[in-house]
């Protein structure tokens, strides 16, 4: 038996966690599957820890610490795709609008 990451770490994903078939995952091309799988982690992290404020996350930390570099992390990212999302949402003036 052949020893690669690929059927731990991109088949299976696919197929448990989104749902997709043996035959869609042979007829999609190998960087569309790498890519969907980096969009699902990343919208496992931007989710991870929704519904916990910082009065929950120091009272996980007492038993376990490693959640506090969790909790950073997740609140990086959702910074940084709210500032994008705003970003976009401010128009400035109509003339923007037609570039």
């Amino acid at each position: 038996m052949r020893e690669a990451p690929e059927p731990v770490l991109l088949y299976i994903p696919l197929m448990k966690d989104l749902g997709l078939s043996w035959a869609e995952i042979k007829e999609t091309p190998r960087k569309e599957l790498e890519g969907i799988l980096i969009a699902y982690n990343e919208y496992q992290m931007l989710h991870s820890l929704d519904g916990y404020d910082d009065t929950d996350i120091n009272n996980i930390a007492k038993n376990k610490p490693q959640i506090r570099g969790q909790y950073a992390r997740y609140l990086e990212k959702k910074r940084k795709y709210y500032k994008t999302i705003e970003e976009k949402k401010q128009v400035k003036s109509f003339s923007e609008l037609l570039r």
